[in-house]
């Protein structure tokens, strides 16, 4: 990541770096000491599969990297993210704004577990997200409040956020969610039993060797059962390189992949 671009100075604030990712075709403002993305937000953008005029929402958006990433897809319709904490909705609004992405992408400051005061029923096609994951008394404490919200479940559990989404999908809607795998039986669990049937499947992989340490999954509302699970992604090679998968990932979302023809 590179830093400095287009208006950075008027926008960022005090304690902020302003990255480039994707061959600088994305533009982030984050915290240095606080809450900053890592590669399990772009491979997740990376398995959304779009159709034309795809209306998404995106659930605890973060630094708004996903939202920012999805816009410039080719095709993709109107883009929402949604966030519990003011600080990070300030600051994402403004990468939007860095991106001159202000007519595609709206960050708006909400609880997800409130989801109807924000939004009607069945308004959306696709719902992404990357809830917290680590249980509340599992784990290091973060000391940092930003991050403690971001990764422990006190502000909303993936029960909370597949709920969220299936009020918010139309009619065979999809949801895509990135999770621990460790803990996937219990997010292929959650997912039946709140109408979101799983479709496709991806474990991560750190080096070919090692455990799974992420699941991508893509689910439809009331879609029927049928599980397609896609070859392992593995991340580093043994010299501590990115493999040629990732750097596939990459060079992908770097050029924008065009929508699905289904």
């Amino acid at each position: 990541m590179k830093k400095n671009g287009p208006h950075v100075s008027k926008l960022r604030r005090e304690g902020e770096t302003a990255d480039e990712l994707l061959g600088r075709r994305v533009k982030i403002f984050q915290k240095e000491k606080g809450y900053r993305f890592s590669v399990d937000a772009l491979l997740l953008a990376h398995f959304v599969r779009l159709k034309r005029g795809d209306l998404i929402v995106d659930l605890g958006t973060g630094s708004g990297v996903i939202a920012i990433i999805m816009a410039q897809r080719e095709g993709c319709g109107k883009v929402v993210a949604v966030d519990i904490q003011e600080e990070l909705v300030d600051m994402a609004t403004r990468s939007v704004m860095l991106n001159d992405l202000q007519e595609k992408v709206n960050i708006c400051h909400g609880d997800i577990r409130k989801i109807g005061t924000l939004f009607k029923p069945k308004s959306f096609d696709i719902s992404i997200f990357n809830p917290p994951y680590r249980k509340l008394k599992s784990g290091r404490i973060n000391p940092n409040n930003q991050k403690y919200i971001a990764r422990h479940e006190i502000r909303g559990t993936l029960h909370d956020f597949l709920k969220a989404s299936i009020y918010l999908l139309k009619k065979l809607g999809r949801v895509y969610i990135i999770y621990p795998a460790t803990r996937m039986v219990g997010l292929l669990s959650s997912m039946r039993t709140a109408g979101m049937e799983p479709k496709r499947l991806r474990i991560v992989h750190s080096h070919s060797a090692s455990r799974g340490e992420f699941v991508l999954v893509e689910g439809i509302k009331n879609g029927r059962e049928e599980l397609e699970v896609l070859p392992p992604l593995t991340v580093y090679s043994e010299d501590g390189q990115y493999t040629e998968a990732m750097d596939s990932v990459f060079r992908e979302l770097s050029d924008f992949p065009k929508v699905s023809a289904e």
